[in-house]
């Protein structure tokens, strides 16, 4: 990504999260995020409860993708150095590959991309990652496939 477009998505960014922080509940609604519980790279299990009162970009990926993913890991880790102590941000992955993206490849990935605290990789069963990508965030693709979005929700 060139240099200005990445300034102008950061300045994007700042400026929906200054939005988001003052605007409290007249927000209008497109949609909610079903509640969910997968498993981290730490192996452990992530209630989407986590993730309540907190700001987060969410994105979908698989570990061993050598088309978009590498790009897409690197834009969310630029993401997440842009706003260093912002408490309330959080960065989520989700694996579209669950049967390869177990918590241990997903923990060797994070490390690749040197993710920190505030980001995660997500996994889980596939019937519930196929949901979360096609139905609540309107990322869809064809069931069964890794076809994915290069989208950031």
């Amino acid at each position: 990504m060139p240099s200005w477009c990445w300034t102008g998505a950061k300045r994007v960014l700042a400026a929906c999260l200054i939005v988001l922080a003052g605007c409290g509940p007249d927000l209008p609604s497109y949609g909610v995020v079903t509640r969910f519980s997968l498993t981290d790279a730490r192996n452990r299990t992530m209630n989407s409860a986590e993730l309540d009162g907190k700001v987060w970009v969410a994105n979908f990926i698989f570990t061993n993708c050598a088309g978009p993913c590498p790009r897409m890991s690197s834009d969310m880790k630029r993401l997440e150095e842009a706003f260093p102590g912002e408490e309330k941000l959080r960065f989520v992955s989700f694996t579209v590959d669950p049967d390869r993206d177990t918590p241990e490849v997903l923990a060797a990935y994070a490390k690749r991309f040197r993710a920190g605290d505030r980001w995660y990789f997500l996994t889980g069963a596939q019937a519930s990652l196929h949901e979360l990508k096609r139905n609540t965030f309107k990322l869809g693709d064809v069931a069964g496939n890794l076809e994915h979005s290069t989208r950031f929700a």
